[in-house]
């Protein structure tokens, strides 16, 4: 029989075990899941609402081509005539006199009408998918202008952590100095006094960073993940080295879909001017019947064949204000083609501008001025320590590091989103 203190550490048992088994879990309920731009992208193209109602219309562009496609159908009447309405030698006789006449006839198309409707849906089609393409690329990019905030926000909650760290240990070895009589006690206040900025600092890099998360779930169409879980991951730096400008303009004329749409909107104009040619031309309707007369008194022509053809005169209507229009949409296409070449230089021309300005403000930052700013804060600081500074240049060199730590962060930030600017003006992905 088990004992009473038996059934007591036995129950004490199971509830730690419980504990531990729940503490072990709330780190992988929690878990953080980070997210590539590749994944970011994936998602985004997959979920989002407005591209899914743009692809709609693609299909519904590639429905018409089958409408266009369709020949005209065949038509067929019925006619009955002779029938009397009044009894024949006081015998009714309803049937007698009738004579019944099923017709077919089929209009017939010239000019080539269907295939040039057709070729017009067919083009119209090719159009929505590079205005798709279009609308995509300007998605994308303030998809991957947010991804980068994300990155930079996160790159700054780290110089600031890293920075408050650093200072923290300042703030001990001047608390020693303090101790030891070797640092007044208004100079160590005032050192102390200046942590405020540095927790300032992480507070709001921390509010940045959730903010920019909140921001991203939000193109992401995705309410559900919380902040917390949910993380973007990347690389956060740049590249020193830019391709000439003019290999980016043929890439641009290669890639961008604005231009292709606009492009294919002239070979439909000219297109649709061909069909409006072709609209005027007269179309035939072709016939053909069977009669059957019981009141004939040829006994061998009570059923006979017809054939007919019917020509509309195309006389007054001969389709012109049709192919006066199309024949202006054809310039005006032509000068939309004009203009959206010369923005996708424009374009090309303006990114490029601003990516290599912040590369020619990167390269001296990478090379000198964060090993300068490094040497500075650690001479002064040692200086200081030892007597041989003041305690304002200690806490300028502080600043002046901090300062400088920041405005690299952030122009690595604004080189990003240049490069995913000039990515968006060729139209294809040139800079990762």
């Amino acid at each position: 029989m088990i004992s009473e203190s038996h059934r007591s550490w036995h129950f004490l048992a199971r509830v730690c075990l419980g504990v531990l088994s729940m503490a072990a879990a709330v780190p992988v309920a929690g878990a953080q899941t980070s997210y590539t731009w590749d994944q970011i992208k994936a998602r985004f193209e997959a979920d989002n609402p407005t591209l899914k109602a743009d692809q709609a219309n693609v299909e519904e562009m590639r429905a018409e081509e089958i409408t266009a496609d369709l020949r005209p159908n065949p038509q067929f009447s019925l006619t009955a005539d002779g029938t009397q309405i009044a009894p024949h030698d006081n015998i009714w006789q309803p049937t007698r006199g009738t004579f019944v006449v099923p017709t077919i006839s089929y209009l017939h198309e010239r000019d080539h009408k269907r295939e040039l409707r057709l070729q017009s849906a067919q083009e119209g089609t090719l159009i929505a998918t590079s205005q798709h393409s279009d609308l995509e690329r300007n998605l994308l990019f303030g998809l991957r202008a947010q991804f980068v905030q994300v990155l930079e926000a996160k790159a700054l909650v780290d110089l600031a952590r890293k920075e408050l760290d650093y200072y923290d240990h300042i703030i001990s070895i001047s608390q020693a100095r303090f101790k030891g009589g070797d640092l007044a006690k208004i100079d160590f206040e005032r050192i102390e006094l200046q942590r405020v900025q540095y927790e300032s600092d992480l507070q709001t890099a921390d509010v940045n960073l959730r903010t920019a998360k909140i921001e991203l779930l939000q193109l992401l169409d995705d309410s559900k993940t919380p902040v917390d879980q949910f993380d973007a991951e990347g690389p956060f730096d740049f590249s020193s080295q830019l391709a000439p400008l003019d290999s980016f303009h043929q890439i641009a004329l290669a890639n961008r879909p604005d231009l292709r749409a606009a492009l294919q909107s002239v070979q439909q104009a000219e297109t649709n001017h061909k069909l409006a040619v072709a609209n005027g031309s007269t179309d035939p309707t072709f016939s053909g019947w069977y009669t059957y007369n019981s009141s004939n008194n040829n006994p061998s022509a009570t059923q006979t064949l017809g054939l007919g053809v019917s020509i509309p005169l195309r006389i007054f209507d001969r389709n012109q204000g049709e192919k006066q229009r199309t024949q202006i949409d054809i310039l005006r296409n032509q000068q939309l083609a004009d203009a959206a070449h010369a923005q996708v230089f424009s374009d090309v021309d303006s990114a490029y501008t601003q990516v290599n300005s912040n590369l020619i403000l990167l390269r001296p930052y990478r090379d000198k001025y964060l090993t300068e700013a490094v040497e500075v804060r650690d001479t002064v600081t040692y200086a200081w320590q030892h007597g041989g500074a003041s305690l304002m240049d200690f806490l300028n060199a502080q600043s002046d590091y901090r300062q400088v730590q920041t405005a690299y962060v952030q122009l690595v930030g604004a080189y990003l989103t240049a490069a995913a600017q000039l990515n968006m003006a060729v139209g294809q992905e040139v800079i990762q």
